[in-house]
């Protein structure tokens, strides 16, 4: 019979305590994460986030606290979020401004190219172009004749500059040959509660922000995808009214240059495995959004397109700043 000391019992236990400990603290998460969203609580990056919560927390196994952090058309809430310690614990829940910003403004605090890895992309959805109560149009042939008679006095808004919706403006007046006056906000909603009081003639925002307005009286004249989306078959696509016209926006998780691949691929699959969920899905499409099957690399080129897309409108129209 073979007899083991205490001494050997007591360097083993040790031992497998130390080991175990190491584990622990090599796991991803081993904390609540942080989502930072760089729009204001209401908004389509704001619902999306909340709609994804309660599955991601429990996927993970630790809370995922979402926070909202506006201002600096999201540069604000990036620059937070890349100046975080890159262990997966702090995460960015950004769209298209993502990329057209650094087109936009020559004079950002970080390169959004190198101080973040795409994660995953949650959805895609088009914006669409919602009218006062009260504009004297009916529809989108209608908006653009009022715009016509009054160049640069119809005033749209959007979450701010450089933003999705304001490059969809862009677009929309280069196509469409009009000039319209642009309002930056921090939110969508904040764009929506405003529309619904009169004080701006158009919002182009998600259709779940515009929902206040829509109850006051106003109108939904376009979408902006190429076509009707499925979920909104009763707005038309503006390319209807205007040849060409398509752009679509979409929602996505970055993290800090840096990231260990584990919690990446960890994270990315907690995004998967919620847009599975049959309520989320209904929830998600109800607001006008479409859930996106997606991993790091394609997410990866969905932004290098976007980027290069945002491009070619900052460079026909003049937009660049700073």
């Amino acid at each position: 019979m073979t007899i083991i000391s205490r001494r050997t019992i007591l360097v083993s236990a040790l031992a497998a305590g130390a080991a175990g400990q190491g584990r622990a603290q090599g796991a991803w998460p081993s904390r609540p994460v942080r989502l930072v969203v760089p729009y204001s609580a209401g908004g389509v990056a704001d619902t999306v986030a909340r709609l994804l919560q309660s599955s991601i927390t429990e996927h993970l196994g630790q809370p995922l606290i979402i926070e909202n952090r506006t201002g600096a058309s999201g540069a604000i809430a990036a620059q937070t979020v890349a100046q975080s310690p890159a262990d997966g614990h702090t995460l960015l829940f950004d769209g298209p401004t993502f990329a057209t910003l650094p087109e936009v403004r020559r004079d950002l605090p970080i390169d959004y190219a190198t101080a973040f890895v795409p994660v995953v992309q949650v959805s895609a959805m088009p914006y669409i172009l919602g009218l006062r109560p009260g504009f004297p149009a009916q529809d989108m042939a209608g908006f653009l004749a009022e715009a016509k008679r009054r160049p640069g006095e119809v005033t749209y808004g959007t979450p701010g500059i450089a933003q999705t919706g304001h490059l969809m403006g862009e677009q929309l007046q280069l196509l469409a040959g009009i000039k319209l006056e642009h309002v930056p906000f921090r939110g969508g909603a904040d764009v929506a509660r405003e529309l619904a009081a009169g004080r701006i003639d158009a919002g182009l925002i998600s259709y779940s922000s515009l929902r206040p307005a829509v109850e006051r009286g106003g109108r939904l004249v376009g979408s902006t995808g190429g076509r009707r989306q499925a979920s909104l078959s009763d707005i038309p696509a503006i390319a209807e009214t205007v040849p060409g016209y398509d752009m679509t926006s979409w929602i996505g998780v970055f993290a800090p240059a840096g990231t260990p691949a584990s919690a990446i691929d960890r994270l990315g699959q907690s995004v998967r495995t919620a847009l599975t969920d049959p309520e989320v899905r209904r929830r998600l499409e109800a607001s006008g959004s479409e859930p996106v099957e997606s991993d790091a690399a394609s997410f990866a080129e969905l932004v290098r397109r976007e980027r290069e897309t945002a491009r070619r409108i900052v460079t026909a129209t003049g937009l660049r700043s700073g």
